[in-house]
């Protein structure tokens, strides 16, 4: 299973939506608040490509972008090739 990383803010409820997605699929990943520091804040903007919202999900180096973005792939039947589940 590749690596998998959120940047979310404890307040976000689209946020909560991913998670519960991914926690769904029994997938391990990585969750970066992005409320603890600015400089957080700053390197997900920057691995997001400029995209300042929340929640930012990449799956290893692929940046899929939002909770919406999460659940289309979802949707679409391609989330658990791109996860390798």
């Amino acid at each position: 299973m590749k690596d998998v990383t959120v940047y979310y803010k404890s307040w976000c409820p689209y946020c909560r939506m991913a998670f519960a997605l991914l926690d769904s699929k029994a997938v391990e990943y990585e969750k970066i608040d992005v409320e603890s520091g600015l400089e957080l804040e700053q390197a997900m903007i920057r691995r997001a490509g400029g995209a300042a919202t929340v929640p930012q999900i990449f799956i290893g180096d692929r940046h899929i972008g939002g909770s919406d973005d999460l659940h289309a792939l979802n949707d679409a039947g391609k989330l658990d090739d791109l996860l390798e589940i």
